[in-house]
């Protein structure tokens, strides 16, 4: 059968309309779309062509009216065009009027919090993805413990954690995605969130005391009340499993009040801390466990203002500290120290931060949060202390906008 296209007077050639899924600039490293709409038939192929192009050299898709251009880069920007044709010859139609695709670096929000120190149990916590842009940008949110397709996505660069709980402890990103389909801007840098609970008649002792361990060691844990400590269970969020479970349901043992974990493994990495039988909650701690060569010793419990800080860096192959160790906050070199051991004689609301330490060809150890809290000017009634720790409830782990 021969399909005869005229090109006489009387049939109009068709003009199709270049549009693409954007709402400002192509941002790099990111698809762009461009899609060629003609309100035609089917049997079309599809031409486009850039202005640095020659028509000779445009590029066809067959009967996908729409063409991607992955990953873009700063030589994509430019104008384009397109064209459909079918037959044989082939019979074209007018080109579209231009569409100009332009490309800019892409943008990398910061993200903030309305912290001034900790959060703390039961209060809400507001994350802020700070970006210098346009409009139109939806907001996605993740912490360490997700992957980025199970995290929050918020339509404002606000999200807000109410009530937080101890498994809200973690490190948070950012990010904008706007288009169709979507052009994301660069992960913002980490944000961490440390939760601490308010003040209360029961304590977590944790021996070794430090926020860090050697896989294999050993780890006791006990909620020390101060009148006994009958009623009160520990509880951990494990960071690898994202699940909340009691001590010896599937690791630890419990003998009195205490539960024991006789060889750590790097799976016990996450928050500890001691609930009541009415569900109230007390005391969280942030425990890592590292199987590699160097941890740093920290406290587990906030530190007092100007009370003094002892920070060691500790080597597994030695029970010795005297080793020359390079101690960091929030990733800049504060001292080196002979001795492996570094002192903060007056701590003041300044040196909160996370902290790590490194042994030159030894190791480096994980990061840990130290918080400063105020010194207290007056001690409230022991029943007051009891009653702000049985308010604070185990809320479901929920995270809302």
């Amino acid at each position: 059968t021969l399909t005869l296209y005229s090109s006489s007077p009387t049939t109009e050639t068709p003009k199709p309309e270049l549009t693409s899924g954007l709402k400002d600039a192509a941002l790099i490293e990111n698809p762009v779309t461009l899609y060629c709409n003609l309100n035609q038939s089917a049997g079309w192929r599809f031409y486009w062509f850039k202005h640095t192009q020659t028509p000779e050299s445009e590029t066809t898709t067959d009967t996908h009216s729409s063409c991607t251009i992955r990953p873009v880069s700063v030589s994509d920007g430019g104008q384009y065009w397109c064209r459909a044709g079918r037959g044989d010859p082939v019979y074209y139609t007018h080109y579209s009027d231009a569409l100009w695709v332009n490309v800019t670096e892409t943008p990398k929000p910061e993200l903030t919090s309305s912290l001034k120190g900790a959060a703390l149990i039961g209060n809400p916590v507001t994350l802020y993805c700070n970006l210098k842009q346009s409009a139109g940008w939806r907001f996605y949110w993740s912490k360490h413990t997700q992957t980025p397709e199970s995290g929050t996505t918020t339509e404002t660069h606000n999200y807000t954690i109410r009530p937080v709980n101890v498994s809200d402890g973690s490190q948070y990103w950012c990010r904008a995605g706007r288009g169709d389909p979507v052009s994301y801007t660069h992960y913002s840098d980490a944000l961490w969130v440390n939760v601490t609970g308010t003040s209360s008649p029961v304590t977590l002792i944790v021996s070794p005391s430090r926020s860090q361990h050697f896989t294999t060691g050993s780890l006791s844990l006990i909620c020390e009340e101060q009148s006994n400590s009958t009623g009160w269970r520990v509880r951990r969020y494990s960071h690898s499993e994202s699940k909340v479970s009691d001590c010896s349901s599937d690791w630890g043992s419990v003998t009195g009040s205490t539960c024991s974990i006789s060889s750590l493994i790097t799976t016990d990495t996450g928050v500890y801390w001691c609930e009541s039988e009415s569900g109230g909650s007390c005391n969280p701690v942030n425990i890592t466990v590292h199987n590699g060569s160097v941890i740093l010793e920290s406290p587990v419990h906030p530190v007092t203002e100007g009370d003094p800080l002892t920070l060691r860096c500790l080597y597994r192959n030695t029970k010795s500290s005297d080793l020359t160790a390079d101690f960091y906050k929030d990733g800049l070199l504060l001292q080196t120290q002979t001795t492996g051991e570094m002192i903060i004689p007056t701590v003041s609301k300044s040196d909160e931060g996370l902290y790590h330490c490194t042994i030159p060809e030894k190791g480096e150890s994980p990061q840990s949060w130290i918080s400063v809290r105020a010194a207290s000017t007056s001690g409230a009634p022991l029943s007051v202390f009891r009653l702000l720790c049985s308010l604070i409830t185990a809320s479901p782990y929920l995270l809302t906008r």
